[in-house]
């Protein structure tokens, strides 16, 4: 199917009266058709299909699912319904309190995308064209450097590459991204919602931003000895050099591991993948709903993603190959999303499907990621054999610490940007403190504004680590170690998770599936078994 054939065309409607007229049912249409407009315009983006994005006609057009009339609508049901401090509130005010802030939220969001939508087209724009030059004269496609990066063994190339994509970088993207952050900051105060950024994006999540990062402060201390351990022996190993010469850069590079590439070959990733998913009693494509797309193309973004266009018939995976096991990992990750989506009970309502914590489709998508530091996964579908499998998952061990402690030290430093008590001009250097201080490697002040994901999106990287190792340590107690080829596991993931869409937060979910909390105990835990 072609992307433009996925993309439903509405008319345009007049905003006023229509909720006066058909209420929250209304809402929820106009909503979903904004959305696939919007998912199916950025799929073609960042596929490489077409150049750029043209987002403000979809909100010109869309202009009543989102407008005053729908968020004062969704903002109203939300106070209506929310608990009162020592008040008990029956299942069906909890139920509506639940969708309303759900849909207040993403209508506080799309309020933002709209304004936003001038500076993001600039910003993709910038992405798909900006090309960087090496002192050498040597050239590379912006969108390629992660990926020259990673494959690049030579330390002074590598060096040489990513000071090149800092310099354009901070003269160009930077600015666009620190506007828009600003902008951001400033569409949000005028939500009314809550006094402050931070406290507004609590209010709408149900997550303490306070208490996830005493969570991140806790995380960093208590696996700070095993890192302190791990990475010189990593750095020397992978790439021959000390912690003084690392930076952001040799991360990518030392997480790229080519001496495993040999058991993970490329022509045998997608066919793999499909035969445990298979076996594990789930159809790999959720019966032709899931499209994948793996193959290399001019203008594919460097980072995998997954564009639900309809949920659940329509689901794209997309991936441009890196090489070797970083691509198994990448589209057994972006595979969790798609199955997620595409398997939803399309009876659920809109916000269920389309909103909701993603910490829960995260979780799924590292659920599955989280295969490839499973010893018995690993012997089954990939050409490791016995003799190598430990030294593999001594790695990925090495890479899983990396990566949290990254994503805590990226949520402190956004509570820091997102807290209005540092300066724009101070955050540079505050950026490069937080993050080069908890991994280990030098980062660069240009990033700054770059390496920052949308509204706390580090929030539920963190919080999905945590909900998967739940579900793992509950499916292993429900269909054996090897559940993940176990033809009844499939099912009872498709019923039990991927079926309830996004109704519930993580906390939620992990207490009906496993009866326990989420917390980075198991998360450790899980890192201990593999670097043994």
């Amino acid at each position: 199917m072609s992307v433009d054939a996925n993309i439903r065309r509405t008319p345009q409607a007049p905003e006023s009266g229509l909720l006066s007229r058909d209420g929250l049912p209304g809402l929820r249409l106009r909503g979903e058709a904004f959305l696939e407009e919007v998912s199916a315009e950025y799929h073609a983006a960042h596929a490489g299909h077409k150049q750029g994005a043209d987002l403000q006609p979809i909100y010109e057009r869309h202009r009543a699912a989102y407008g005053e009339e729908a968020f004062t609508f969704a903002r109203d049901l939300f106070r209506e319904n929310a608990p009162v401090d020592g008040a008990s509130t029956n299942a069906a005010q909890a139920e509506r309190f639940r969708a309303a802030r759900l849909l207040l939220d993403w209508l506080g969001e799309s309020r933002v995308g709209r304004e936003l939508a001038p500076i993001e087209e600039r910003e993709m724009a910038w992405e798909a064209s900006a090309v960087v030059r090496t002192p050498d004269g040597g050239e590379e496609p912006y969108q390629r450097v992660a990926i020259t990066l990673a494959n690049t063994r030579d330390l002074r190339e590598r060096h040489a590459l990513d000071d090149a994509r800092a310099r354009i970088v901070e003269a160009e993207l930077a600015p666009i991204r620190r506007e828009r952050l600003q902008r951001e900051h400033d569409v949000v105060a005028t939500l009314g919602i809550a006094p402050s950024y931070i406290a507004t994006w609590e209010a709408l999540n149900s997550v303490s931003v306070t208490a996830l990062r005493a969570e991140c402060e806790a995380f960093l201390r208590d696996t700070q000895a095993m890192w302190d351990e791990l990475l010189p022996f990593y750095l020397k190993q992978g790439l021959g050099i000390t912690r003084a010469d690392a930076t952001r850069a040799d991360v990518i590079a030392l997480m790229r591991t080519p001496e495993f590439d040999p058991y993970f070959p490329a022509e045998a990733m997608e066919r793999e993948v499909r035969r445990q998913a298979t076996e594990m009693g789930v159809s790999p494509d959720a019966d032709r709903r899931v499209q994948y797309d793996t193959a290399d193309r001019p203008g594919k973004r460097s980072r995998a993603f997954c564009s639900p266009v309809r949920i659940p018939d329509v689901v794209h995976l997309v991936l441009r190959p890196h090489g070797g096991q970083n691509d198994w990992m990448t589209l057994l990750h972006e595979l969790g999303h798609a199955l997620h989506f595409a398997n939803m009970d399309r009876a659920l309502p809109f916000e269920y499907r389309w909103l909701g914590d993603n910490s829960v489709t995260e979780g799924y998508a590292m659920l599955f990621d989280h295969r490839l530091k499973d010893a018995g996964w690993l012997a089954r579908y990939t050409l490791l054999g016995k003799d190598n499998i430990p030294r593999f998952l001594h790695s990925q061990g090495f890479e899983e610490l990396h990566f949290v402690r990254r994503y805590a030290a990226k949520f402190i430093y956004e509570t820091e940007l997102h807290s209005g008590t540092v300066s724009w001009d101070a955050l540079p250097d505050l950026f490069v403190e937080i993050l080069s201080g908890a991994t280990g490697f030098r980062y660069q002040r240009a990033d700054a504004f770059v390496d920052v994901d949308p509204r706390f999106y580090a929030a539920r990287y963190l919080r999905a680590w945590q909900l998967q190792a739940v579900l793992d340590e509950s499916l292993r107690e429900r269909f054996n170690e090897d559940w993940w080829r176990n033809p009844k596991a499939g099912p009872w993931i498709v019923g039990e998770l991927f079926g309830h869409g996004q109704r519930e937060l993580a906390q939620e979910q992990a207490q009906r599936v496993a009866g326990k909390g989420i917390s980075f105990a198991p998360v450790i835990a899980g890192i201990e078994r593999m670097i043994g």
